[in-house]
């Protein structure tokens, strides 16, 4: 089966059907990854077939939250395999699982194509678009705990910021920067400088 209609059938059985408060993990979010994947893999010079397992990992790294957020990404290679094992060697379903895992908070990525998706999933914080991406992901967290607040979203914003970092060549030198800016608009907020 071709790229396409795999992509086509994933949004139609799934990522169309995510529940509407999950305005981050949705459709949007994927086509987001799936572009930046695309782009990052072109720097990075991947070869056709990596870039192919690269789109599929994409495209299913958080289908998972069709059932629910826990370990999401160990449901999203069940998924994957239900549709793609007849269309993927094992060999290449291994590296499609270890993509989406790749995805996983702490994010601990081994190969070239792991840290490509794992910088995919997370380039909008080296962005301008870091505001209204994270306001999504805000939302979306406001809606499992109701008294989640601006301030306590801003305070794990820093925590998480202050520990992550990017793994491609591309993201190191053309996505930090303007994450440490972004890191100082958070600490500014919290009154911290």
């Amino acid at each position: 089966m071709v790229f396409e209609e795999i992509q086509h059938l994933v949004y139609r059985d799934i990522l169309a059907k995510l529940p509407q408060h999950l305005t981050y993990h949705n459709l949007g979010h994927t086509a987001y990854v799936l572009d930046q994947v695309i782009f990052l893999a072109r720097e990075s010079h991947v070869a056709e077939e990596d870039l192919h397992l690269l789109k599929l990992a994409a495209l299913f790294h958080d289908t998972g939250f069709i059932d629910n957020p826990k370990d999401h990404e160990e449901k999203g290679c069940k998924i994957a395999e239900s549709y793609l094992s007849m269309d993927c060697s094992s060999q290449e379903l291994k590296k499609i699982y270890g993509m989406i895992m790749a995805t996983k908070i702490p994010q601990s990525p081994t190969t070239l194509l792991e840290n490509i998706i794992a910088d995919a999933d997370l380039e909008y914080l080296g962005t301008d678009l870091f505001e209204k991406i994270g306001k999504t992901l805000f939302e979306e967290l406001k809606h499992f705990n109701p008294d989640f607040t601006e301030q306590a979203w801003d305070e794990l914003q820093l925590v998480f910021m202050q520990k992550h970092h990017f793994h491609t060549e591309y993201c190191q030198k053309n996505r930090e920067p303007k994450k440490q800016e972004n890191l100082l608009l958070v600490k500014k907020r919290l009154g911290l400088v």
